[in-house]
């Protein structure tokens, strides 16, 4: 919609409203009780029929004859008290939702985003969530070195839109690599996590909306005091509690800086063997890198891809599930070749070894996907997993799974607000002294 159409329907609402004349209840009520309008449809509060001098409630028939079928005039005390105790304490935890994007019109959309689409949020914490079992689940077969740093490093790069190469042997090379995956798990490891003031809004919140359902339904008697008071609003941000306990929990590694440069700093220890049989630093030899990250791009199709916000992990799920199973089958091959030629398993290169000729010793696996591996007897090619499907159970149980998560506690705050709007009685125009 062009923003002429918008200026036009803003104008046209406007104008529909000054329309209506707003109705005084309280006057209206007023007027009843002093027989303006006869002495049919008075009644108490239960409906039950009373003189119209007594009467606490009206008749339907009555209150749109006398009172006019539109809405109350608003009252600016009223929405602002309900507005306090209800509302702004939810909006005051938004600050303790994850960022990280690459400009704050990012992080912006992100917070825009959950509020409007508080599904996705909570699917994308519980994708990830069911991927950290996963992953472990997934690598719990590989008895090596580098194993648990593997795990942690792309449970880390979930937030990420990271890309596999296995090409010129780059990726068979990290395989053998145990200290760069160590190095890359430890410069990801920084937190965002619990601290006194995340605990403290927290508390805070928990604590307002307490008193406030109390103060609500406190008082004498909770038939003649209780009315509509905001508490269908304070019950459906439920959910916004769950998710930033969520994410404050799971610490995710968003921010874009640290993650370009985490990569950028270990990518500098990667170290390939080449054909003359000297173990080189890959910067030395290519500008290709095993694992690499994205940067922005101009397809608005990958946007949320390649915003590292955690909202946006529901983007990342299918990429990151092909980069997992490109280093899985990274780990098959080299779990092969190993226990076919198990004295082949060197240890990592030591500093002075770096870009010397090295004669002896070399690992068919650092071999595997050059050319001369055939030569030199390495008998088990790499089969890259790149073109196959990753529809497989895993992927569709931890969607469902996921999926259900959220519909789950969506609608369960949800349903409580609405239960809590439909069992609250359509009173509210009795005398102070009823």
């Amino acid at each position: 919609m062009p923003p002429t159409s918008y200026l036009f329907t803003l104008v046209f609402l406007t104008s529909l409203l000054r329309t209506v004349s707003p109705s005084n209840l309280q006057l209206c009520l007023a007027d009843v009780n002093a027989g303006k309008f006869g002495e049919v449809g008075g009644t108490d509060n239960h409906g039950n029929p009373l003189n119209p001098s007594q009467a606490t409630a009206l008749t339907y028939d009555l209150c749109v004859s006398a009172c006019g079928a539109g809405q109350e005039a608003f009252d600016w005390s009223i929405f602002s008290q309900q507005f306090a105790s209800w509302l702004l304490p939810w909006l005051s935890l938004l600050s303790q939702l994850p960022f990280g994007a690459h400009n704050k019109l990012q992080n912006f959309e992100s917070v825009i985003l959950a509020l409007g689409s508080p599904t996705l949020a909570v699917y994308s914490l519980a994708l990830t969530v069911f991927n950290g079992h996963w992953i472990r689940r997934r690598f719990k077969q590989y008895n090596w070195p580098s194993t648990p740093h593997v795990i942690k490093v792309f449970t880390y790069l979930q937030y990420a839109p990271i890309v596999v190469d296995n090409g010129d042997g780059l990726l068979l090379s990290l395989i053998e690599n145990d200290a760069w995956w160590k190095d890359l798990a430890s410069h990801l490891n920084y937190t965002h996590t619990w601290s006194i003031s995340a605990a403290t809004s927290i508390i805070w919140v928990v604590i307002a909306y307490l008193f406030t359902v109390v103060d609500s339904v406190g008082g004498g008697n909770i038939r003649t005091s209780i009315n509509a008071n905001g508490q269908s609003v304070g019950d459906l941000w439920m959910w916004l509690l769950s998710v930033v306990i969520g994410w404050l929990q799971l610490s995710p590694k968003s921010d874009s800086k640290k993650l370009l440069r985490a990569f950028d700093k270990d990518n500098e220890t990667a170290y390939v063997v080449d054909y003359e049989d000297n173990v080189v630093r890959v910067n030395s030899t290519s500008p290709r890198r095993a694992i690499w990250m994205r940067q922005e791009t101009s397809d608005n199709l990958q946007k949320d891809e390649h915003c590292t916000i955690p909202i946006h992990n529901y983007a990342r799920f299918l990429p990151w599930l092909r980069g997992v199973e490109e280093i899985a089958s990274a780990f098959d091959t080299a779990k092969k070749q190993l226990k076919e030629q198990p004295e082949n398993r060197p240890a990592v290169p030591r500093e002075e070894e770096i870009e010397t000729p090295v004669q002896s010793g070399i690992s068919c696996i650092s071999r595997i996907g050059t050319l001369d591996a055939a030569e030199r007897g390495c008998n088990q090619p790499f089969q890259p997993w790149k073109g196959k499907s990753i529809w497989h159970r895993e992927t569709v149980l931890q969607m469902s799974y996921a999926a259900a998560s959220a519909l789950f506690l969506q609608w369960s705050t949800t349903l409580s607000a609405i239960l809590v709007v439909f069992r609250t009685p359509t009173i509210g125009m009795w005398h102070t002294e009823s």
